[in-house]
């Protein structure tokens, strides 16, 4: 394969990589889990299809396990926790520890019973298989109408597969051993992740003001994820629960 179509593919992974994350940080982690902000169904809906095309992703159980970790942070109950499982584990096996959780019925019962599935989940969003292969589908057809061929294309899925899972991994893992801690809480502050992940590796702070839509608090720390955030309730398309930061000292 020509060098050109490598950094075509490249290119193309770590662009899808980044809509997945900032759809992720915002819509499930800020909106759904936290209800930090209300996003209304015209940005909804697109949050939804593109959770679905590029993770295969249920909401309500990403929601459900999100949750269980931040009721049970760094104990033996924490789905992905490094000081209870080891920081490879985390980084390298986080979407099996997410899958396993995932599968538990009762506890996306208990931490997600106010997102029971609708008629789009039904539909379609559930089918997580559906849902990637679309996003593979659109990929290659893209790389190949751009003149990079099918090849190309099937190598940007791959490697935007690695880089989510990487990240997401990295959020889990580097969140909580490296970084600053300046909240009393497990988690840990790494601004080079954080501009990585459109925010998400302030975590030390998320953990601190959960309901904060916000995950920059302190000067000169920088939250890529907030700028959507402002962008929409701009349009009108979401609504901030509260403008003031709520701290909480547990973790």
């Amino acid at each position: 394969m020509p060098l050109v179509n490598v950094i075509a593919a490249v290119v193309a992974a770590l662009l899808v990589t980044e809509v997945a994350i900032f759809a992720t940080t915002v819509y499930l982690h800020r909106a759904l889990s936290h209800r930090a902000l209300t996003v209304r169904d015209p940005a909804a809906i697109p949050f939804r299809l593109v959770i679905w095309i590029t993770t295969g992703m249920r909401p309500r159980e990403w929601v459900a396990v999100h949750r269980k970790h931040h009721a049970s942070t760094d104990t033996p109950d924490d789905p992905h926790s490094p000081a209870q499982l080891g920081f490879w584990r985390v980084q390298l096996g986080n979407v099996g520890l997410y899958k396993r959780c995932a599968a538990d019925k009762a506890t996306v019962r208990k931490y997600a019973r106010d997102l029971p599935p609708d008629a789009l989940d039904r539909i379609a969003l559930d089918y997580s298989l559906l849902g990637l292969g679309t996003g593979i589908a659109i990929l290659v057809v893209t790389m190949w109408a751009l003149g990079f061929g099918l090849l190309t294309g099937l190598l940007a899925a791959g490697l935007h597969a690695v880089f989510y899972v990487m990240l997401s991994g990295a959020i889990n893992a580097v969140g909580h051993t490296k970084g600053k801690q300046p909240y009393e809480n497990s988690a840990t502050n790494l601004q080079s992740l954080a501009l990585i992940t459109a925010g998400e590796g302030l975590h030390n702070n998320h953990h601190a003001a959960p309901t904060s839509a916000r995950f920059a608090l302190n000067t000169p720390e920088i939250d890529p994820g907030w700028w959507l955030v402002r962008l929409l309730v701009a349009l009108r398309l979401a609504q901030v629960r509260h403008e003031d930061v709520h701290m909480k000292t547990a973790a």
